[in-house]
Parts: structure tokens; C-alpha cells; sequence
């Protein structure tokens, strides 16, 4: 029986799938990177911190690389990253350096969006902060607004919503900020201000956003409280962060690309291990529940604070269904990946409530659409969702990643159970928050 072809090109460049007539199946045991949200926040708070932070299982992708680079850059030491052990030595609260350049945050809007609250707390620092093309159109104002209430003095393009920023730190004041949007970077950042800020600082949402900071910022030493009936929560600041030692679980926005990979391929069987089950982030596994898929969570635990468990994964046949309401910010970034569960399911699935998903790495839901249409899909692209009808074969065909890490690896996915051959540009993004994919991929596919 053939080997199925899954190479890359182009230095690495274009990814090119291409499986026998036969097909292929998924089977084996697959460690996922460290959990990219966690991997930040680690740093941040570590490099805040008073004393040291020893941080195991980071995430070695792009973004947290931006993230460590900003903060070494204003007086942190951060030992060479990697995915064993990170040493990072906290300067102390309030105690960033005013670096002597511009702070570079790469592609990661979790970097800039997080790293906006304590900068702009900063009492007498300057500071500017930029990103790459794609980060320079993402909006800042939902966090450059709340920040601008409790007193802050940021300037940017368009209104002061776009990279590149100033900030002139200034002595803020608390406020209770009623966030029109369920976002775990708006609640962040203006919870890292609030740390900083004399008094009690408070978010409430319309829907519960993934709770990683208020868990880590907690484990720190922070007098922080949760009220999840209101969906609040509230920060004294002024209470001074302690080094610790933060063991990071597997990404489950990585971990969902196997998920729905075992799911849509016949013969597949994965074990997915150690992977972070937060609550709040568990919507792609309820989601491809209603669809009726194959998961089962075995060794469940807790570990530094995070539900952890290994997720195996059957193939078996999927139905569609509605997504929407308040399960959508708990699986937001899975969103892609989601739509080609979809278009391998029985029936029509309507994806709703998402349109924030126009404003990430690229517009999401219409680069979801078009690429997947392109391989055949049946897909309908909503203002804020998806429509899409499942059990069309897809046809293999060139499609664009369009600098996007998650499109680039949903797409992957979607070629393993196309006909002919499928080839891939841009797909160097998946290195952003998933560096071995392509290696992982290769070393699970088996012919059938």
C-alpha cells in the first residue's frame, strides 16, 4: 500500500497532503504543546513577580517568544526558552524598566493586549509597543477604552485603536467596567491595570471568558474574587505578586485539531495526553458532543491548579448542529477546525454568535468559508457565523493559509479526507502556537 504524501516545500513554506486512494486512518499516543494563554501569563507574572518563577512545559511557539522578549527588554530575566525548564527573575510590582526600544509583539495580540494594562500603570514610564502587519490591523480599542477610563494615556492610529501605540504610564484609578464582549484579553489586561491600582478594580461580562489570569494571578499572591452568578470579577491592587513554580498542560486549541481529526477519518483512534480541561475552555469538546463524536476524558486530575486529563478519540459518524450563546467564548479559537468537523458531518450546521472571529489573525469565518468552499464544502458565510451542509466529498485543490497558524492547520486537516491532492501556502503560520504539527501529522497518518 502507498505512504501518503504530507511534505512540506518552499523552505518549509507550503504544505502539500496528498493520501493514497486507499486514505488513511489517525492512530497512536500525541503530546500536544504547552497551552499557549497559560504559557503567556506565566511569563508575564513570573517577570512581575518578587523572587523566582520556574515554568515547565511552555509553549515554544511564536507568540510566548514575543511575549519574553517584550519583558526582558524592560528588566526581566528570562533564561533561554524551552519546553522543560524557564527561569524567570520578577523585578517586582511596579518595577518594569522603561526600555530603550520600541516593544515588539510579533503576531501575538495576547502579548499586546495583556501587556497594555501594566504599561499603562507604569507611573512616569513611556513606553511603545508594535506588531507585525497582521497585529497592526487588529483592533486595540476594546482594551485601550477601559484602559482610557481608569485614567490612561495611550495614543495610536485610528483613534488610538490600532499598533503602533504610545503609553505614558500614569497613576490609575479603579473602576467596575461592564465589558460589552465576553474576552479573556480585555478582562486581562484591564485585571493586570487593577493590580497595579489603589482600590478594587472589577470586570463583568456578559458571558464567562476562560478564567486563566484570575486562576495564575491567584497562585501568585493576588486578592482577587469571583463571582460567577454576575459573571465578575474583582482585583485589590497594590498586593505584591510571589514567584512560583507553573506546570503548563497541553493546548486544548491544539489538541482540537486531533480531536476532530480522529473524529472525521475513518479507522482512527488517538490518545491525546495531558491536555488542560479548564471549564471555560472545553467548548470544542461539548460542541463535537452535540455532534455526536467519539471522546472520552480518562485520567482526569488537577495540576498547578488546572483540570488536566487524556482525551482519546474514535471515528465515528457525525450529525449537525447549532453552536451559539455563551458556549461560543469558550470555543472561539477552535471555530475553524470546528467547521471542517462540520463539513464532514451528516445535515446542516449553523454556527452563530462569532463575529468576533473577523478581527483575528485573519477574518476567520470568511477565509474558513472560501478556502473550504474552494475544496468543494457547501459553506455559507454569516455576519456573525458559518452555515455549513455536511457529507460533501471534498476535492484536494490549492488553498491559502493566509498567514493564519489556525486556518493553516484546520485546512490540514480537512485534506487528509479529500480526494487528490491539496497543497497549502503560507503554511508556516502553524509554527505560531503548534511548531512540530507538520512532524506530528506525518508520524499519526497511517494508510488504510
Amino acid at each position: 500500500m502507498s505512504t501518503p504524501i504530507i511534505h512540506l516545500t518552499s523552505k518549509g513554506k507550503n504544505l502539500i497532503i496528498h493520501p493514497p486512494l486507499s486514505g488513511v486512518s489517525l492512530i497512536g499516543t500525541i503530546r500536544v504543546p504547552g497551552d499557549k494563554s497559560i504559557s503567556h501569563r506565566a511569563l508575564m507574572l513570573g517577570a512581575i513577580a518578587r523572587g523566582q518563577t520556574t515554568i515547565e512545559g511552555l509553549l515554544l511557539g511564536e507568540d510566548p517568544r514575543s511575549t519574553a522578549s517584550c519583558f526582558r527588554t524592560m528588566g526581566a530575566e528570562i533564561s533561554q526558552l524551552n519546553s522543560k525548564k524557564v527561569i524567570v527573575q520578577g523585578v517586582g510590582l511596579n518595577n518594569l524598566s522603561e526600555p530603550p526600544d520600541i516593544l515588539k509583539a510579533g503576531n501575538s495580540g495576547t502579548t499586546l493586549r495583556l501587556m497594555l494594562g501594566l504599561l499603562a500603570a507604569s507611573r512616569g514610564r513611556f513606553f511603545t509597543v508594535t506588531g507585525d502587519n497582521s497585529l497592526r490591523s487588529r483592533p486595540m480599542g476594546r482594551v485601550v477604552k477601559p484602559l482610557q477610563q481608569m485614567g490612561a494615556s495611550i495614543w495610536g492610529r485610528k483613534n488610538h485603536s490600532l499598533a503602533p501605540l504610545a503609553i505614558k504610564g500614569e497613576q490609575l484609578q479603579s473602576i467596575h467596567y461592564h465589558s460589552p464582549i465576553a474576552s479573556a484579553q480585555v478582562k486581562s489586561s484591564i485585571l493586570l491595570a487593577g493590580l497595579l491600582t489603589e482600590g478594587k478594580t472589577t470586570v463583568t461580562e456578559p458571558a464567562i471568558s476562560r478564567d486563566h489570569s484570575e486562576r495564575m494571578l491567584k497562585a501568585f499572591g493576588a486578592e482577587l474574587t469571583v463571582d460567577r452568578e454576575v459573571k465578575s470579577v474583582t482585583i485589590t491592587g497594590g498586593t505584591e505578586l510571589t514567584g512560583q513554580t507553573v506546570i503548563v498542560p497541553g493546548d486544548i486549541s491544539s489538541a482540537a485539531f486531533w480531536l476532530v481529526a480522529g473524529a472525521i477519518v475513518p479507522g482512527s483512534e488517538l490518545l491525546i495526553e495531558n491536555v488542560g480541561v479548564n471549564p471555560t475552555r472545553t467548548g470544542i469538546i461539548e460542541a463535537l458532543a452535540m455532534m455526536e463524536a467519539d471522546i472520552q476524558l480518562e485520567n482526569q486530575r488537577e495540576v498547578a491548579g488546572e483540570p488536566v486529563a487524556d482525551l482519546r478519540v474514535r471515528h465515528g459518524e457525525l450529525k449537525g448542529c447549532t453552536i451559539e450563546g455563551n458556549l461560543i467564548p469558550r470555543l472561539i479559537d477552535e471555530i475553524p477546525i470546528l467547521a471542517v468537523a462540520a463539513a464532514f458531518a451528516q445535515g446542516t450546521t449553523l454556527i452563530k454568535d462569532a463575529a468576533e472571529l473577523r478581527v483575528k489573525e485573519s477574518d476567520r469565518l470568511a477565509v474558513i468559508a472560501s478556502q473550504l468552499n474552494a475544496m468543494g464544502a457547501k459553506t455559507t458565510e454569516l455576519p456573525d457565523g458559518l452555515e455549513i451542509v455536511g457529507g460533501v466529498l471534498l476535492t484536494g485543490t490549492e488553498v491559502k493559509s493566509y498567514d493564519d497558524h489556525r486556518i493553516t492547520m484546520s485546512l490540514a486537516i480537512a485534506a487528509l479526507n479529500a480526494k487528490e491532492k491539496t497543497t497549502i501556502y503560507g503554511a508556516q503560520a502553524a509554527a505560531i502556537s503548534y511548531p512540530d504539527f507538520v512532524d506530528t501529522l506525518t508520524l499519526t497518518v497511517q494508510s488504510s
